[in-house]
């Protein structure tokens, strides 16, 4: 990859030394994370979407959730101990997350903020996880995932 294309995400592990591989699906116009698995031939389990929610405390946190699945509200909020949560308006999450939409990185945000990943993640060797650029896959352990961001695991989907 030219070094220009390169995201904050990739940066970040960069400069850490952390291994991972990119994948470049910009060529299938696809920003739907199960057609995106589909695309790069992997399976859905392996591939984890990165969502930003706003609690009732104002304060925000990050999920992440294999594509197929889907985000349960009341567990998540379980999860971080708030009474409930909603997702972020998709025009709040660049000036929160310096990140696009579909383009969303749990890794090299403005701010670092709580983040959890569904229980699932820890039986796999690797994950997938947006690259910061509508486009890109990072792949990475979920071990050197831990090196570049802290986060806890919960079983957080419906």
């Amino acid at each position: 990859m030219a070094k220009e294309s390169k995201t904050n995400a990739m940066r970040l592990l960069d400069r850490q030394k952390i291994p991972y591989q990119v994948h470049d699906y910009t060529e299938s116009g696809t920003t739907v994370g199960t057609e995106v698995a589909q695309v790069l031939g992997e399976d859905p389990a392996h591939v984890y979407k990165t969502l930003v929610t706003v609690a009732g405390s104002g304060n925000h946190y990050v999920f992440m959730v294999p594509v197929a699945e889907e985000l349960d509200l009341k567990k998540a909020a379980a999860a971080v101990g708030e009474k409930s949560l909603s997702m972020l308006k998709a025009k709040e999450l660049l000036p929160l997350t310096g990140y696009v939409h579909g383009g969303c990185s749990p890794i090299g945000m403005k701010k670092f903020f709580r983040t959890t990943i569904h229980i699932s993640a820890q039986e796999q060797e690797t994950i997938f996880c947006s690259g910061g650029r509508i486009g890109y896959q990072i792949e990475l352990t979920p071990d050197d995932l831990r090196k570049v961001i802290s986060f806890s695991l919960a079983d957080i989907i419906k």
